[in-house]
């Protein structure tokens, strides 16, 4: 079941502006909230078409919007003319996603969250509600931010594609 994200829009946007290593990004898109929209409505229809379910498709679809959300309220704070790029690949271990940007750096250089703290320790430990980061932590597994050469680059997997016992196991390997 490996399938890679396709762009059939948004890429003439500056594609291969921000230095990130690897395969073209599957989508580019404004740092905008349209933009936003657009793009989620896009990798929705093209994960639809490989066979997730619908409930799959909502939990990509929540943490994919809280992620470049957070991009374009956050890194770019509204500035015109922001790029985010999106690449994504479905492989029998879930949905693998990156997302690069050249926006503000996470304060400290860091995920805004400390995913070894529950629920009730939420408020105490994330700026301005942070709900986002919060979902995010608990629908997407090994979660990695790091600032590579004045570029933002968010990975995570999700674990979808596959029977709901497989899941369980997958997941107690990944806290």
């Amino acid at each position: 079941m490996a399938a890679s994200g396709m762009a059939t829009s948004g890429a003439p946007m500056g594609q291969g502006r921000l230095a990130v290593r690897g395969e073209p990004p599957a989508l580019v898109l404004r740092a905008d909230s349209i933009a936003v929209r657009q793009a989620l409505a896009q990798v929705v229809a093209q994960l639809a078409d490989q066979g997730l379910t619908i409930e799959e498709l909502g939990s990509v679809e929540l943490v994919l919007a809280e992620a470049l959300n957070n991009i374009v309220e956050h890194a770019y704070a509204g500035e015109p003319g922001g790029e985010i790029q999106l690449w994504w690949t479905l492989s029998p271990r879930g949905l693998h996603v990156r997302i690069a940007d050249s926006g503000r750096e996470m304060p400290d250089g860091r995920m805004p969250l400390n995913l070894g703290k529950c629920a009730a320790d939420h408020a105490a430990i994330v700026p301005e509600g942070g709900f986002g980061w919060f979902l995010i932590a608990g629908l997407a597994r090994n979660i990695v931010y790091r600032r590579e050469g004045g570029v933002n680059i968010l990975t995570f997997r999700m674990i979808v594609g596959e029977p709901v016992e497989n899941f369980f196991a997958a997941s107690e390997g990944d806290a």
